[in-house]
């Protein structure tokens, strides 16, 4: 299963703009819609008219690489335990993470965190399929509701975003629109935020990493886990539109929460050929101050 690709943004408006004045059965059903389009607008008129259980968890959705797909599974595994640490070292204990890969690597002694096994021989690259069995898992977990978070095992997570995403409750989801990338080669970290008068051709943070959106779920909604299932099946950029297509519109967190490190030997994207213009973006964007670079340390431990 290959990532599916994305929609034409002029594709992308008439739709949204057909599912608002016809409504959802009217636009939908189409053939030249993809998967992801067809199953946000089954969602949308139940999920509108919903009335939304209050959530009770966030879960963590980490689909990690292969044994066989890397060159040192030892400094995986460590990027892993990292990336759960900051999860650890949340001050609101009410999350869960599930971690989905063909060999179960060495987890921290705690409960909250579980192994999926991934058993597809099939070959190439396999994270979609991953994210696809992470999610159809999501009913498994004894969790009704609450904000389902697709996460790569290398980013982090900043303390205290469990506690707002539960305590503010949103009804669509959460979108990471700020957020810290760090170089590990070089120890630089840039701001990824939405572009302003002072920096117009900076970009936010869910156009560099996929560890950028947590969508509201309440299984009692028919449709629910197709719809997160087929919209993870897309590259990131594609969430905050199938996300408002299903009607459920996501808003930004408050402070930049996740940081997302690059050049640290493993990452997906360079195995993709994908990190040359990101190490550019936080050299552009690197942050010099020492008080802010203090606070980041502060507000990320597994640094």
């Amino acid at each position: 299963m290959a990532q599916a690709p994305a929609s034409p943004k002029l594709k992308r408006a008439a739709l949204l703009a057909a599912a608002a004045v016809v409504g959802p059965k009217r636009a939908g059903g189409g053939e030249a819609q993809a998967a992801s389009e067809r199953a946000a607008l089954r969602l949308r008129a139940p999920a509108q008219g919903h009335e939304w259980a209050a959530p009770q968890q966030v879960v963590f959705l980490i689909p990690l690489v292969g044994q066989d797909h890397v060159g040192d599974w030892q400094a995986v595994v460590l990027r892993l335990r990292l990336t759960l640490s900051s999860l650890i070292a949340q001050d609101n204990p009410n999350w869960c993470a599930v971690i989905c890969c063909q060999q179960r690597p060495a987890l921290p002694d705690d409960p909250r965190i579980s192994y999926l096994p991934f058993d597809d021989p099939a070959p190439g690259n396999d994270k979609w399929r991953k994210l696809a069995c992470l999610y159809d898992h999501l009913p498994s977990l004894d969790i009704n509701s609450g904000y389902a978070m697709s996460f790569d095992a290398d980013d982090l997570l900043r303390q205290g975003t469990v506690a707002e995403m539960l305590s503010r409750n949103v009804k669509g989801g959460y979108l990471v629109q700020a957020g810290y990338v760090m170089d590990a080669r070089t120890g630089a970290v840039g701001l990824a935020d939405a572009p302003d008068l002072r920096q117009p051709l900076r970009k936010p943070f869910w156009k560099l990493c996929g560890s950028c959106a947590a969508l509201r779920f309440d299984l009692s909604l028919p449709g629910m886990v197709d719809f997160l299932r087929e919209m993870t099946q897309h590259e990131h950029r594609m969430f905050p539109y199938l996300a408002r297509l299903a009607g459920q519109r996501l808003q930004p967190l408050s402070r930049p929460s996740v940081l997302y490190v690059l050049n640290h030997g493993e990452n997906f994207g360079a195995r993709r050929g994908r990190v040359g213009f990101k190490t550019r973006f936080v050299v552009r964007f690197q942050i010099d101050d020492p008080t802010e670079l203090a606070a980041i340390k502060a507000d990320f431990p597994a640094l």
